[in-house]
């Protein structure tokens, strides 16, 4: 009788906890609207947890491809925006929603003319940022920015 109480204890006490690890994981979604990244690609577009997205690092590829925006730094820095602002928008949030990002450049001595680009994504609030010297990002890319928004 008192193995089959700590027996049913045991049991009672992992049905119990059950429902509020449900509960706790119940917020995330795995995002892939296919508007900018092939869908193939083995990772996720997005990432949302409750009211924050959390986006995969994105280059300049033209949307649906994993072609680059032809015309450099300035080009693949425009085409990088762009396609954050579109997975963005797919996903029920835009640059206003930024809160940090991350920018991955191939060649620090072109962090001038991505910050001219960079800017004019955005009105008078930026979002918190970091920008790091990369070598060898995705697709022989010259930049990439990884991002986090967030909704009140």
């Amino acid at each position: 009788m008192r193995n089959f109480l700590i027996l049913f204890t045991i049991c009672f006490s992992i049905l119990a906890t059950q429902p509020a690890f449900a509960k706790r994981h119940k917020g995330i979604e795995f995002l892939n609207s296919g508007t900018v990244l092939p869908t193939n690609l083995p990772f996720s577009e997005a990432v949302r947890v409750d009211n924050t997205i959390y986006l995969s690092g994105q280059i300049g590829i033209l949307p649906g491809t994993l072609t680059l925006a032809p015309g450099g730094i300035e080009a693949e820095s425009r085409q990088t925006m762009e396609n954050i602002k579109t997975s963005l928008n797919a996903n029920g949030y835009n640059m206003s929603n930024l809160v940090k990002c991350t920018v991955l450049l191939a060649d620090m001595s072109e962090w001038n003319t991505f910050n001219d680009i960079y800017r004019t994504y955005f009105s008078d609030k930026y979002p918190a940022r970091s920008a790091i010297g990369a070598n060898g990002l995705a697709l022989g890319a010259k930049v990439e920015v990884e991002c986090i928004a967030a909704i009140e």
